[in-house]
């Protein structure tokens, strides 16, 4: 298991997330965040100090946003607009900096 960034971080990208992060798994897309599931310790530290309560446990996510678990997978899995390759595992969001990058479901979302 692991946490979930929903639909209440689009367009949004507060960044409170990040900095209590303490392994460094919550990746910046073009118009939300993204938490690295397999890197991601279920720590929880995130969760508390997202101003719009975006950050859910996977298995709590709120009806209608189950999606966003998918998504969140997906943005590390597959390759996306820009990028020849998955991103995968790369060990910490600092060395990779904001992508500007977002899957299509999230490009194509409205909040």
């Amino acid at each position: 298991m692991t946490f979930v960034i929903g639909a209440d971080c689009v367009d949004v990208l507060d960044r409170a997330c990040i900095e209590e992060c303490p392994i460094d798994c919550i990746f910046i897309g073009n118009r939300m965040a993204y938490i690295q599931p397999d890197e991601c310790i279920d720590c929880g530290a995130c969760e508390p100090v997202c101003p719009v309560e975006a950050i859910h446990y996977e298995d709590d996510i709120p009806e209608g946003q189950e999606q966003f678990a998918s998504e969140n997978a997906r943005f590390f899995a597959d390759p996306l607009p820009g990028r020849a390759a998955a991103l995968g595992q790369p060990g910490g969001a600092t060395g990779v900096g904001p992508l500007g990058v977002d899957t299509p479901y999230v490009q194509a979302f409205q909040p």
